[in-house]
């Protein structure tokens, strides 16, 4: 049996091949519309953005880390929401923050 840091047995959790444990943050993601297509923050403070966000838990949209607030992230660190994907049409990319991984 392999333990994680929290003393939690990992090892059903473990993806096939060496693969990395299955992110199960996304089994817990509800249905959400994105908000407007652009960073509140930014705006507010009259900058632009790289990339934009959108929170899987709430569908708040902000800038990436690139962007010069990284919003997305500090909306992570206020509420604890792990998943965010690219605003960008037909992306399917998704980053959890806990696992510091796409998935």
């Amino acid at each position: 049996m392999t333990l994680d840091a929290e003393g939690k047995n990992v090892t059903a959790r473990a993806g096939l091949n060496g693969q990395a444990p299955r992110c199960d943050h996304v089994d817990l993601l509800p249905a959400v519309e994105p908000g407007s297509p652009e960073c509140k923050e930014c705006l507010a403070l009259g900058r632009t953005w790289t990339r934009l966000l959108v929170c899987l838990t709430c569908g708040w949209v902000a800038c990436n880390d690139d962007s010069h607030g990284g919003h997305a992230r500090a909306h992570y660190q206020e509420t604890d929401h792990p998943v965010v994907a690219a605003l960008d049409p037909g992306s399917t990319w998704r980053w959890c923050y806990v696992h510091r991984r796409t998935v």
